[in-house]
C-alpha cells in the first residue's frame, strides 16, 4: 500500500512524460508484487489462486520493463519534449546517421 501511495504522488509531482513512466512501473512493480505474493503464501502456491498468482507476478516481471521502455521510446521518438532539468539527453548526442 505504501508504494502504491507515495507513487501515486510521485506520478502527480513529475514535471514531464519520461519521469512519469519511471515512476509508474515502479509504482506497479512494487506495489503489485508483495501483494500477488502474500496472496500465494495465503493460499498456496500449488492452489488455484496461488498459482495464479505467481503466474501473474512473473508476467508482471516480465512485461512491465518491457512495456515502460517502449512508451519512452515511443515519447523520445516523437520528440516529446524533456524537463529542462534534465542533465542528460544521451541519445541526442551526434551518433551518426543510424536511425
Amino acid at each position: 500500500m505504501f508504494f502504491s501511495l507515495s507513487g501515486a504522488i510521485g506520478i502527480l509531482r513529475m514535471p514531464d512524460v519520461y519521469t512519469r513512466i519511471q515512476c509508474s512501473s515502479k509504482t506497479i512493480t512494487a506495489g503489485a508484487l508483495p501483494l500477488l505474493a502474500g496472496l500465494a503464501l495465503a493460499k498456496g502456491p500449488l492452489t488455484a489462486y496461488g498459482s495464479r498468482a505467481l503466474f501473474v507476478a512473473v508476467l508482471l516481471l516480465l512485461v512491465n520493463p518491457v512495456a515502460s521502455h517502449a512508451l519512452a521510446r515511443a515519447a523520445y521518438k516523437t520528440e516529446v519534449p524533456m524537463w529542462q532539468g534534465a542533465v542528460l539527453d544521451e541519445p541526442r548526442e551526434p551518433r551518426g546517421d543510424r536511425r
